[in-house]
């Protein structure tokens, strides 16, 4: 479980199939809790127009064995840059991808994407129901209006 970005110069992946998300052991294992990441700026290309799309992500996760590595997901998450796929596409396979590499005891990941045509989408995703005594805080992310 050698980390392979952190501490090291990194380029961004040219596709979410070639990043490389690192995991390193969970210091707290033996108890439910809880892990957000968020991230208020991804993009990634609509595969009918190939114009930019925008997201607010927020993911949540309870650690097993094992922790995502931050800079590690920050290079998977940015390769989407490039990456031509519905929303849907997107939010739930970055939840899949994540929850089969690192087997957490939970994750859930919901994808707040700003409109396309007029509409926005949002698409949530979880592994199934949250560890008993977990506390689950809400995203509070804001229904559409300018994504705050």
């Amino acid at each position: 479980m050698t980390p392979t970005h952190l501490g090291k110069p990194s380029t961004l992946p040219a596709s979410p199939e070639e990043a490389v998300l690192d995991y390193v052991p969970n210091p707290r294992t033996g108890r439910p809790y809880l892990v957000r990441f968020t991230a208020p700026e991804f993009t990634s290309l609509c595969p009918v127009t190939a114009q930019p799309d925008f997201a607010h992500l927020v993911i949540d996760y309870a650690p097993a064995a094992t922790i995502v590595e931050s800079k590690s997901l920050k290079l998977f998450l940015g390769s989407f840059r490039n990456h031509q796929a519905f929303h849907e596409d997107c939010t739930v396979g970055i939840g899949e991808r994540l929850f089969a590499e690192m087997a957490p005891l939970w994750l859930r990941i919901g994808g707040y994407w700003y409109p396309r045509g007029g509409i926005p989408i949002d698409v949530f995703w979880q592994s199934g129901p949250p560890p008993e005594g977990l506390w689950l805080p809400s995203q509070d992310v804001p229904g559409y209006r300018g994504r705050g």
